[in-house]
């Protein structure tokens, strides 16, 4: 198995590379059983979860990492679970999020994200 530390981290740079500033370009990660969990909103499949991506009120945003935790899971895939702060374009107030994935590998020695969960933490 890959080593998850470096696949984890890995994938975070290149997921929030894109998110930043072209949330259509993360569609290679995701598959049609793919689920996502924005806000307690739930999406499955590439095109409704790129769709939710690509819908949100601003084209760029500031992204930090804070915090992150990576773990084999049982499955054989990969566990990761994030804190930090978004900031949008246009606002000065960071936005403190939370967001935990589920990495699964591919046959092509690739992985996608089979879960996806997003929550703003507020207070």
């Amino acid at each position: 198995m890959a080593n998850p530390e470096a696949v984890g981290t890995a994938f975070l740079d290149y997921f929030y590379g894109l998110f930043a500033t072209n949330r259509a370009g993360l569609a290679s990660l995701y598959q049609e059983s793919s689920l996502l969990t924005f806000e307690g909103a739930k999406f499955q499949g590439q095109q409704n979860i790129i769709q939710k991506l690509t819908t949100m009120p601003f084209q760029n945003v500031a992204v930090q990492r804070d915090t992150v935790d990576i773990q084999p899971s049982i499955s054989g895939g990969i566990l990761i679970f994030v804190t930090g702060k978004l900031m949008p374009e246009g606002e000065n107030m960071p936005l403190k999020f939370s967001q935990a994935f589920h990495l699964m590998p591919t046959p092509s020695n690739s992985f996608v994200v089979t879960n996806d969960m997003f929550r703003l933490n507020y207070g």
